[in-house]
């Protein structure tokens, strides 16, 4: 690989060996693995906005049910 600068901007050149015959089992290998990770990023992702929700739930509800008991016990000593 050769890097070139060219006005201030940087490029990349890659060079390579073309095979003939492709080889496709380490290509398929490469697309599996792509994908597994990719499919890993994304549970992992969906487990901490579940994670996130469950946290703001507890805390919702820790907060109402605290104003809930207080206005609960003020109606009982009005009646």
């Amino acid at each position: 690989m050769s890097r070139t600068y060219h006005h201030g901007e940087r490029r990349l050149r890659v060079r390579g060996i073309r095979q003939d015959p492709t080889d496709l089992r380490r290509l398929a290998r490469a697309l599996i693995d792509l994908g597994q990770a990719q499919a890993e990023a994304e549970a992992e992702a969906e487990h901490q906005k579940q994670i996130r929700r469950k946290t703001k739930q507890k805390q919702n509800s820790n907060g109402k049910q605290t104003g809930r008991g207080s206005t609960n016990s003020g109606h009982k000593e009005a009646a």
